[in-house]
């Protein structure tokens, strides 16, 4: 079983080599990521300008083990919105927290504002 689950945020950060990469990359291959971050990470990808064949290629080398946005992560995502509604985080974020939370696995992000949350049963790592 994985023992964290990954936000785009820090996919993009091992990808794109910037601080806290070194994290990411212990995590895997025992990491999981939501499908909903994985489209993220792929349209970031593109946004920088990357072919669609490179970035199949970038995400099939990744050993994730992708989650489906199921109807019950779905709706735990919906739940979170009113206890992280004043920190501004996306559909994407919620994502990843509801399937941490789900799974009862930490997340892992390289989103710093992530370490205001004060969520019950999802425990947050930062890598920078």
């Amino acid at each position: 079983m994985s023992e964290f689950v990954l936000d785009a945020s820090a996919i993009l950060a091992l990808i794109f080599r910037e601080p806290g990469a070194g994290d990411v990359e212990r995590a895997l291959p025992d990491a999981m990521m939501s499908t909903v971050n994985l489209t993220e990470v792929v349209a970031r990808l593109c946004d920088r300008g990357m072919p669609i064949v490179q970035v199949e290629q970038v995400m099939a080398g990744l050993p994730l083990t992708l989650v489906p946005f199921t109807r019950s992560i779905a709706l735990a995502a919906g739940f979170l919105r009113r206890e992280i509604k004043p920190f501004g985080l996306s559909l994407g974020d919620r994502a990843c927290l509801a399937t941490a939370r789900t799974a009862g696995r930490p997340a892992l992000t390289a989103d710093s504002a992530w370490q205001r949350l004060k969520l019950t049963g999802v425990e947050v790592q930062v890598i920078r």
